[in-house]
């Protein structure tokens, strides 16, 4: 049975998708992300070992997809916006299902609206901390440069950055990237985070639009996240940047999905799950 098809609506989690990859500017094709996450889940038990959790002792719901016109982002961003402000003004906890890494920032920003103060943990090979990028500003490889515009260097941290330019190389270096002095730094400040699935290694999960060599096993990335969601005050997360079309075998549709779920028990076991 798939995960999502337990879903609940009164659930304080609301899962919905955002497949838009038009700024992609290597191999295309997580517009097809939010999808094949849904069709992996229905081969996942709903239990998790690690965790020691069930989906159906979660109160969650799925939203489905957002239906995001392509080519220029920025009324993909202000429908993503607005759809994370909906949610969060009903004291509920969106997560969002990418789609390309950009539309992170459209649920960041309405996070921002929401709750002053807002602190963001961004995992991913790439730092994204690009001004621009071949003159856009609105990119995927810039989302946490404008994200960092927003927040300030004391409200963005980075974890498993292993690519950046030699500009980006210098903000990077003023950024936290160790889990535990993270969550020392935020304490109990709402934190929204981002996690882009090519901070896992190739060998792991070959469909993502730039793949990076050298990245974090699967139980390495299930690990911090875990360790970070039951540690902070999550108020809104994603996951994003899976392709699924760039890997035949379907494995990494399926590790997708499965941190998706690791993420969600997660986060029902956290601080945010005890309001």
């Amino acid at each position: 049975m798939s995960m999502y098809m337990s879903s609940k609506a009164e659930g304080r989690i609301c899962l919905f998708g955002a497949p838009f990859d038009s700024t992609a500017s290597f191999r295309p094709g997580a517009r097809f992300g939010p999808a094949a996450i849904r069709e992996a889940s229905y081969g996942l038990e709903t239990f998790s070992p690690v965790q020691s959790a069930d989906l159906d002792d979660c109160p969650y719901m799925d939203m489905g997809d957002l239906e995001l016109p392509f080519g220029d982002p920025v009324p993909a961003l202000d429908m993503v916006e607005k759809t994370a402000c909906e949610i969060l003004a009903k004291g509920r906890i969106p997560f969002m299902l990418g789609g390309e890494h950009l539309m992170s920032l459209g649920a960041i920003r309405a996070a921002m609206k929401i709750h002053p103060g807002l602190t963001v943990v961004h995992i991913d090979a790439h730092a994204d901390l690009r001004e621009d990028y071949l003159g856009a500003r609105l990119s995927h490889a810039t989302v946490m440069r404008r994200v960092f515009e927003l927040t300030g260097p004391d409200s963005l941290f980075q974890i498993g950055v292993r690519s950046c330019t030699r500009e980006e190389h210098a903000l990077v270096n003023e950024l936290d990237t160790l889990p535990e002095r993270i969550a020392l730094k935020i304490g109990e400040r709402p934190c929204y985070l981002s996690c882009d699935l090519d901070v896992l290694d190739p060998s792991v999960l070959p469909g993502t639009g730039t793949p990076e060599p050298g990245g974090l096993m699967f139980g390495e990335l299930s690990s911090i996240l875990v360790s970070v969601m039951t540690r902070l005050n999550i108020i809104g997360l994603d996951v994003v940047e899976l392709a699924p079309q760039l890997d035949p075998s379907g494995v990494s549709g399926v590790a997708a999905a499965k941190i998706v779920r690791e993420c969600l028990l997660a986060l029902y076991r956290g601080p945010a799950g005890s309001r």
